[in-house]
């Protein structure tokens, strides 16, 4: 399909059957945003031979399948819970809550001074994971059937992301308002290098694949901040990941980096959309 409406020979042949498989996904994808296009689809396939029969076959439906007005609000719910269920579903939610109150008993059990600058050192890669592992065949029984879907796609990732998103960011952040602060930056102080480095692997998942991308991004994280504070020949972890960390999340100029950085993901993001409408790639 070329140009920015579908011609006429391309929708008879989508009508009469005959467009190939990957041309009738091209024009239908198109049609979700072209409504002149869906309007000429329609009026093509009405007026083939099963054109009546379809629309007996949804008058059918219709009237059977309407509910009340009061009733139909609620319809949406079981489309969205079916969508975003993934995102909690399985070790990823338990991992979480792991997290959070290990740091909280290391700090207030174990008297370990360096609970926070550790669990704001992963705290950034705990979404990146959960988006991870809450999209593809691995975490989703009808994945197959989800990538088949109007609403597969980009649309279906950023579903499950915010859902993620939702769940990790009060958790590890209430975590670490709980936990004592000698020198280490705030407990808020990880939210935007999370949002950053979530952005960034679902900007990479365009090119990696949704994984790979994540293992990239959170694996290069952890490498920037935990290998410079493990390697020290002192051994105070504590305090050299304390000063990692105030360099790397501490101060207003470093956090308005990060924001320009989570803008320009963003925007990546949104120029490789189409690439996640090819689901079986992730």
């Amino acid at each position: 399909m070329t140009g920015r409406h579908a011609p006429e020979t391309l929708i008879a042949r989508y009508a009469d059957g005959s467009l190939p498989d990957a041309d009738a996904w091209s024009l239908e994808k198109h049609l979700e945003s072209c409504a002149s296009c869906a309007g000429r689809v329609s009026g093509a396939v009405r007026a083939t031979a099963a054109g009546a029969v379809l629309a007996d076959v949804r008058d059918a439906v219709l009237a059977a399948a309407t509910p009340a007005p009061a009733e139909a609000p609620p319809l949406r719910t079981p489309r969205l819970l079916w969508a975003a269920a993934p995102a909690v579903r399985g070790a990823w939610l338990p991992a979480v809550l792991l997290v959070a109150l290990g740091a909280v008993l290391l700090a207030h059990v174990a008297g370990f001074s360096g609970a926070r600058p550790l669990l704001l050192a992963v705290a950034p890669v705990v979404p990146v994971a959960g988006v991870a592992l809450s999209y593809g065949r691995h975490a989703d029984p009808l994945h197959e059937l989800a990538a088949s879907t109007p609403s597969a796609g980009l649309r279906l990732v950023l579903t499950r992301t915010a859902v993620v998103l939702a769940v990790s960011l009060p958790l590890l952040t209430l975590a670490g308002l709980v936990l004592p602060s000698p020198g280490a930056p705030g407990a808020a102080a990880w939210l935007l290098p999370g949002l950053t480095l979530t952005l960034a692997a679902l900007a990479l998942g365009g090119w990696l694949g949704l994984r790979t991308a994540t293992a990239v991004t959170g694996g290069g994280w952890l490498c920037a901040v935990l290998a410079p504070a493990l390697a020290t020949p002192d051994g105070a972890v504590a305090r050299h990941l304390s000063d990692q960390l105030s360099a790397y999340v501490g101060g207003a100029a470093t956090q308005g980096g990060w924001a320009a950085a989570a803008a320009l993901c963003a925007v990546l993001l949104a120029a490789r959309r189409t690439a996640y409408d090819r689901l079986e790639r992730f």
